[in-house]
C-alpha cells in the first residue's frame, strides 16, 4: 500500500505539513547539538547518539511529506531533478564561501567548501543511481522543464498545472522564479 498523499487536502494536510516541518527542525537541531558536542570535546558517544536521533527525525519528516504528497510522486524524474540541483549546490556552496571567506571566516569557508564537494558527489551518486536503477524501457516525453534560479532544482512538466502557492520542494521559491530551461 502507498501511504502518498493520503492525507493531502483533507483536514490533517495542515497538521501533516506542521508535523513534517517540526520533524526536520528537530532534526536540524540534533545535528546542531552533536557538533557543539564535538566541538566542545565532549563525550563522543554524545554525539553519535544525536546525529542517530537526528537521522530518524528526518526520516520523520519523510514519511509525513510522503502521507501528505509533498513532492512529485514521479521518482525518476524526482531523483533527476534533485541530481541536477546536487551538482548546482556544489557551485552555489562555493560561491556563498568565496563571500564568506572574503568577510574574514576562512574556517567556515573551509567547511563550506568541503560540503560543496559533498553536494557534487551527491549528483555523482544520484547519476549513478539513475544509470543503473532506471528502467531503459521509461517513455521518453518532450517536458517543458522550469529550473530554480536558487538552488538548480528542475520541475518537469508544466509549472502552470501547479497551485499558486507551489514553492521549489528544495528551497522554497515560488514558482514565479522558476525559468523554463532551453
Amino acid at each position: 500500500m502507498s501511504f502518498y498523499g493520503l492525507t493531502k487536502g483533507t483536514e490533517l494536510d495542515f497538521a501533516m505539513d506542521c508535523a513534517m516541518r517540526a520533524e526536520a527542525n528537530g532534526g536540524v537541531r540534533y545535528y546542531l547539538l552533536a557538533r557543539l558536542a564535538e566541538e566542545q570535546g565532549l563525550n563522543e558517544e554524545i554525539s553519535k547518539t544525536l546525529i542517530e536521533l537526528a537521522n530518524q527525525e528526518i526520516y520523520h519528516a519523510g514519511f509525513y511529506a510522503t502521507v501528505n504528497g509533498k513532492f512529485p510522486s514521479d521518482f525518476w524524474s524526482s531523483l533527476e531533478s534533485i541530481m541536477h540541483a546536487e551538482y548546482e549546490a556544489k557551485v552555489n556552496v562555493k560561491n556563498m564561501a568565496d563571500k564568506v571567506r572574503a568577510a574574514g571566516f576562512a574556517e567556515i569557508a573551509n567547511q563550506m567548501e568541503i560540503f560543496a564537494k559533498q553536494e557534487n558527489h551527491h549528483g555523482e551518486v544520484l547519476e549513478e543511481l539513475l544509470k543503473k536503477f532506471k528502467p531503459k524501457d521509461l517513455e521518453v516525453v518532450q517536458q517543458k522543464v522550469f529550473v530554480c534560479p536558487l538552488c538548480g532544482y528542475e520541475h518537469i512538466g508544466d509549472l502552470d498545472n501547479e497551485p499558486d502557492d507551489w514553492v521549489c520542494p528544495l528551497c522554497g521559491q515560488p514558482k514565479s522564479a522558476f525559468k523554463e530551461k532551453k
